[in-house]
This record gives structure tokens, C-alpha cells and sequence, in this order.
């Protein structure tokens, strides 16, 4: 599927998307991440400005130059990300729960990572949950390994350790992890 820059007009849409794909939080017993809300349309908008967030679209005009509105597909999954620390963090990647384990979420990755590689940016980050058990395995097949930071481990408010994200939400164990980028091959 194509992936592209998100629009403004679908801003609405990449909350649905994560709302979807939190419900099944729910059968694992973390109904607080399942409930939590999806980041504002002013919060995604400040990445859809920064050129930070990509959708992966499916639908009539999903092609790569299809323009914003009509024939421009409709997005199935999307990624938002930030500079921190000098790397490419990995705020959010989420895919709507009918079009998932079709490579659509590694595919959002491997687009971050070809924008750092070209930026010369030493590496994707990003944190996941430690209760999850499709996430850790998940990442490291797509090339994250985790950073020794004493291990997993909550935020609570007051913690003086740098900020690896940006995303609020609620509390709950983490893993930090880290993929390094390949720059790419010089053409002379």
C-alpha cells in the first residue's frame, strides 16, 4: 500500500485508526491504554505541519502522487514521529485492526528510516509497552534493539530522566529500544 504525507482533512481519521487498534489492549487486561484518547486534532496537526506523520492509504487513487480529497485513497494506518535526542522517535504507529499483519506497520517503518538515512540521522527510537506480548517481539524483527536503561520501567511525574517521547498518555511499564539507520548507498 502507498504511503504518503498525511492531510489535515484526515486528521479525524488517524483517530479512528488508533481507537480501533487499542481495542485489543482491552483483551489483555489493559483497558486504561484501550480507553486512553487518541492525541488531539490540534496535537496531530502540529505533526501533520512538521511534516511528521504518514499514512499508509488503501482505495481508488492510492497512488504515490495522488493528491489531498478525491482519488487520494482512504488511510488504513499511519505513523507520527519526532526528532529527539538527534534521532527519529517513533511516537505512534498504528494500523486499523482489518487491514493488520499485512506488513503495513513495518512498511510505515521502513519509510522513517529511509528519511533518516537520507538526513543522516543515526537512528529510529521509539518505547513499548513491556505487558504486551506482540509488541517487543514485534519491533525487534523490524530492527530495534532495546537500550540498556536499567530495564523496563514506568515514567511517574517528577522523574528526572530525559524524555524519550513526546506522547502523553497513561502510565505504564515501557521498554526503550533503538534501531540504527544505514545511511544509503552514495551515487557517484
Amino acid at each position: 500500500m502507498p504511503i504518503r504525507a498525511a492531510h489535515l482533512d484526515e486528521l479525524t481519521a488517524l483517530r479512528d485508526i488508533e481507537r480501533a487498534a487499542g481495542i485489543g489492549f482491552r483483551d489483555i487486561g489493559m483497558a486504561e491504554i484501550a480507553d486512553d484518547e487518541p492525541l488531539t486534532l490540534g496535537e496531530l496537526g502540529r505533526y501533520q505541519r512538521a511534516a511528521m506523520a504518514w499514512v499508509s492509504v488503501d482505495g481508488p487513487g492510492a497512488g504515490a502522487g495522488a493528491g489531498a480529497g478525491a482519488g487520494a485513497g482512504v488511510p488504513v494506518a499511519y505513523l507520527i514521529a519526532d526528532r529527539v535526542d538527534g534521532n527519529l522517535h517513533v511516537e505512534q504507529v498504528s494500523v486499523h485492526p482489518d487491514r493488520a499483519r499485512r506488513g503495513i506497520g513495518r512498511s510505515l517503518l521502513e519509510h522513517l528510516a529511509g528519511l533518516a538515512a537520507r538526513e543522516g540521522v543515526p537512528a529510529l527510537t521509539l518505547t513499548t509497552f513491556t505487558e504486551v506480548p506482540w509488541n517487543a517481539p514485534y519491533y525487534a524483527r523490524c530492527g530495534f534493539r532495546l537500550l540498556d536503561d536499567g530495564g523496563a520501567h514506568s515514567r511517574p511525574a517528577g522523574d528526572p530522566r530525559p524524555r524519550v517521547g513526546t506522547r502523553p498518555g497513561p502510565v505504564a511499564p515501557r521498554l526503550h529500544a533503538a534501531r540504527p539507520v544505514t545511511a544509503p548507498p552514495s551515487r557517484p
